[in-house]
């Protein structure tokens, strides 16, 4: 069973590719840092979801304490700074594989988070695995759902009543 490092943004989106992986023979580590998600509020909210699901299944993550401020809307920063991290953690515990919930979402650009995460990979000798988890979307709402998990509609890094992510990695404003 080949040790994998999964970088979780949210408990929702950690339910479907939990499984998934599981499923697929790999034993999953969780790690949790994400600062790109504002209000505080809102990012407290996400942690507590994310320690409900974790305890719920019984999946052991490791919870990063912010420690940059992210400029929001900029994805390839947060993807780099997000995923590096987590990169240097799978490296420091001796774990060779690492991937991210942000695979989950239609919404994620996929392209820059797989170009991105092979980089980072590459950089500390450890690999990154491009799954399109997507596929698995309805069903991670559904998982959500039924588990009463607190889903967001926004990615964090801006408040939703004034932008919001739409398919393809895009922003709009919304009223």
């Amino acid at each position: 069973m080949s040790e994998i490092l999964l970088h979780t943004c949210c408990g929702p989106c950690t339910t479907y590719v939990n499984k998934w992986l599981c499923e697929n023979g790999f034993d999953v580590k969780g790690y949790f840092y994400n600062p790109n998600i504002r209000p505080q509020a809102e990012y407290e909210r996400r942690l507590l979801t994310m320690e409900h699901y974790a305890a719920a299944v019984g999946l052991k993550v490791a919870y990063e304490i912010n420690d940059v401020q992210l400029i929001p809307k900029d994805c390839q920063n947060c993807y780099q700074v997000r995923l590096e991290k987590t990169a240097q953690f799978a490296k420091q515990q001796g774990i060779e594989l690492f991937t991210t919930t942000l695979l989950i979402s239609p919404y994620q650009n996929h392209v820059l988070i797989k170009d991105v995460g092979e980089k980072i990979a590459q950089d500390y000798g450890i690999s990154f695995l491009y799954q399109d988890f997507s596929t698995g979307y309805s069903q991670s709402r559904q998982m959500s759902q039924a588990m009463k998990l607190f889903r967001q509609n926004y990615c964090g890094c801006t408040p939703r009543t004034s932008i919001k992510l739409v398919r393809g990695g895009k922003y709009v404003k919304v009223n």
